[in-house]
């Protein structure tokens, strides 16, 4: 707003005249002099147009701040803004509590983030759920992401803990190591192991069959301190398509059962000084290769030794 204007009407000749000679007349005290009746009165202020306008604008003034104060209220009311917070977005001494369902539009920065204690945390997405941890220098240093195929884990050590802090599972670059008291495979297949396998123990479920197979390579049982086989119920069956080697650097060979049963060992033939009992003795070739002879008075393992040209 500008400043006030003020109207002056300018002196006629006759009223300079005046003003002249009373500048000039010198009175003395007592004296009394006349002044013309007729005086011009000066208005200051603002008239006119100039002060509807200013009215006008005024008014305008008090619309504007009228409907910013109405639409403040709006904003309030539709927000549900409160002390505590806005909506079901609270805020606490702790940090952000959040009731209900949210949506996030863009990636979310947390430092911690947890359920009510009587409810779950859900974290839900149509194309994928990516949970991500980075350094001071802003680089990834693991990440966790769950899609529609797969569920993707990068990070140097991958662990999964029971409740009392336990490791149960655990894998890395190098190795992967299950802390559980055992490990189950209830696949119809197996477990298919490409490389080796260290294990204290391997059995089988009650009243199912334990197989170790190698379908196009060998199977190798190695133990520093011994190799045990045990069938508590059932019987132990080994199937090779060519030989079935036992060895022992230093040691023996020991058979302890109340039957040994060789039945396919090649028969020597019957003669004259056999055994009408049809007993036979076991003869053992230079290269260990066993053989029955027909038993007689004496050895009879040099009449058949040819079975072990």
């Amino acid at each position: 707003m500008k400043g006030n204007a003020v109207a002056v009407c300018a002196p006629g000749p006759q009223e300079v005249q005046q003003m002249v000679r009373e500048q000039y007349t010198t009175t003395t005290e007592g004296t009394h002099i006349e002044r013309p009746e007729n005086q011009s009165i000066y208005k200051i202020g603002i008239y006119g147009w100039r002060k509807r306008c200013l009215y006008l604008f005024v008014l305008l003034l008090l619309i504007i701040l009228v409907v910013n104060f109405a639409l403040t209220i709006w904003i309030l009311k539709v927000m549900w803004f409160s002390p505590t917070g806005m909506g079901h977005l609270g805020v606490t001494k702790d940090g952000l509590r959040l009731e209900g369902e949210s949506e996030f539009l863009f990636p979310l920065y947390a430092k911690e983030i947890h359920s009510r204690v009587d409810s779950s945390l859900l974290l839900q997405s149509t194309q994928n759920v990516t949970v991500s941890a980075r350094n001071s220098e802003g680089e990834v240093t693991g990440r966790l992401k769950v899609g529609p195929k797969m569920v993707e884990v990068q990070s140097q050590q991958f662990q999964i803990n029971s409740k009392d802090g336990k490791p149960l599972f655990t894998v890395d670059e190098k190795e992967v190591m299950v802390g559980t008291d055992k490990l189950r495979v209830t696949g119809p297949g197996g477990a298919l192991f490409e490389h080796s396998v260290e294990t204290p123990l391997v059995t089988a479920d009650p009243f199912q069959d334990l197989r170790l197979e190698s379908p196009t390579r060998s199977l190798s049982i190695d133990a520093p301190r011994g190799v045990h086989i045990k069938a508590h119920a059932g019987k132990i069956e080994a199937f090779s398509q060519m030989d079935i080697i036992f060895h022992s650097s230093d040691g023996m060979l020991e058979l302890d059962a109340e039957t040994v049963c060789l039945p396919k060992l090649v028969q020597g033939t019957w003669g004259p000084s056999s055994s009408s009992q049809r007993l036979y003795e076991i003869c053992v070739c230079p290269d260990g290769k066993l053989y029955l002879s027909v038993a007689g008075l004496g050895t009879t393992c040099q009449e058949h030794s040819h079975i072990c040209l």
